[in-house]
């Protein structure tokens, strides 16, 4: 079972600026992605494991060389704007590695760079999931959700008055009654060589799996996310 690990990180960030390479802990955030990537590939035995970076800019292919990972590839700048799904991205980089390598990956693992408190052993157990289910071709890393649509978030309906989200088919008391609701939280996302094949597009499809991670998970977004995250990094409170 062969396996591609991809990390993402266009030169483009409208929130937070050179994120993807800014420093945080005495390292360019990229590094942290590419040490859990190399972790992964040292460990697995199980057939091919590489990793590879998707980028369109020269500073952070710069910048990954210099923590370990080397490419020639240069992403294609069509495939590198806000409003274009990631999985054309991803199959590019797929074509290119498999025809560096000579080989066919069975799964694609892809990593959010502004996500990095992920672990090899979450790779692992998410790995089992989706393997587990033959008819999956997708999965995406979830933590579970402090608000929930059926109990406790609310929106403007057409009448102009407010409600809960989504409208439960009997009330709630509790919000441990409602049904269990997940926040997406891009520590990495799995696909199936079939994902590709078969056409799918985005994160959800009628056969998109969850692996929920139980540890401190952020994504980085905003300033305020960064300083977050550089706090958690630094206080003892995650080692990588």
């Amino acid at each position: 079972m062969n396996i591609l690990i991809t990390i993402c990180a266009r030169g483009g960030s409208k929130g937070l600026p050179g994120k993807n390479i800014r420093e945080i802990a005495g390292k360019p955030l990229l590094a942290y992605s590419i040490m859990i990537a190399d972790k992964f590939v040292q460990s697995y035995n199980e057939g091919l494991a590489v990793m590879t970076l998707s980028t369109d800019s020269e500073e952070i292919r710069k910048v990954a060389a210099e923590h370990g990972l080397v490419t020639d590839y240069l992403r294609p700048a069509a495939f590198a704007i806000d409003s274009v799904s990631k999985t054309p991205a991803l199959e590019h980089v797929l074509a290119y590695e498999e025809k560096r390598h000579n080989t066919q990956f069975d799964y694609i693992i892809d990593f959010d760079v502004t996500s990095p408190l992920r672990t090899v052993e979450d790779i692992y157990k998410a790995l089992e999931v989706i393997i587990a289910n033959k008819d999956a071709v997708n999965l995406i890393t979830v933590s579970a959700a402090r608000r929930n649509p059926y109990f406790n978030m609310v929106e403007q309906k057409e009448n102009g008055y407010y409600n809960v989200v989504k409208k439960p088919s009997k009330p709630f008391y509790s919000r441990q009654e409602a049904p269990k609701v997940y926040d997406m939280n891009s520590a990495f996302y799995i696909f199936t060589r079939r994902y590709f094949e078969d056409k799918y597009v985005g994160t959800f499809n009628d056969k998109t799996m969850i692996y929920e991670i139980h540890h401190t998970c952020l994504d980085v977004d905003t300033i305020e996310d960064f300083n977050y995250l550089e706090y958690v990094m630094t206080s003892g409170k995650w080692t990588f």
